[in-house]
């Protein structure tokens, strides 16, 4: 019986204020790293995420794939859930959303090695994530896979939801 594929990963972002006094978000995402991604920007972008197994929970995935592809460890703060989404490849992604800063231009993205130009024996290295920024969601939604894009809704939903709360 074939198991389905999982990835989990962690989407940081910092609240912004729009001109009419709602709270909103920027997220930090990366360009997908390697051959086939180079000249793509549109639906070429991803969270920080990671597959793992069965003998690791979605949480350590998602810690240990940040500090993966990041190269930096996972700021302090709260985790907030996101939930699952399905890609059209069949994986299940989980993710959780971090509050925290983060100079982009600090990042030192983990390497992946395969064989390029195909057929041709020749093994190169390539970055996980060869850049990351920070984006509005309607930036999100353009540089991001399309079966992510349901976290940044998500997570916009949950601050705008929180700045709305009297205990906020």
């Amino acid at each position: 019986m074939s198991r389905s594929r999982r990835s989990a990963g962690l989407l940081l972002f910092r609240v912004t204020e729009e001109a009419a006094g709602e709270r909103d978000v920027e997220v930090l995402i990366g360009h997908m790293g390697g051959p086939f991604w180079a000249g793509r920007e549109e639906a070429a972008w991803s969270v920080p995420k990671g597959e793992y197994g069965p003998d690791e929970s979605a949480e350590a995935a998602a810690r240990r794939e940040f500090t993966e592809e990041l190269g930096v460890p996972v700021p302090p703060g709260e985790w907030i859930a996101l939930g699952e989404s399905r890609q059209r490849s069949g994986k299940t992604v989980t993710a959780w959303g971090l509050e925290a800063e983060l100079d982009a231009a600090s990042v030192v993205p983990g390497t992946f090695t395969m064989e390029w130009p195909r057929g041709s024996g020749v093994q190169r290295e390539f970055p996980e994530m060869d850049r990351f920024a920070w984006c509005t969601p309607e930036q999100a939604a353009e540089r991001l896979i399309a079966g992510q894009r349901v976290f940044v809704e998500r997570l916009r939903t949950q601050v705008r939801r929180a700045a709305a709360s009297p205990d906020a």
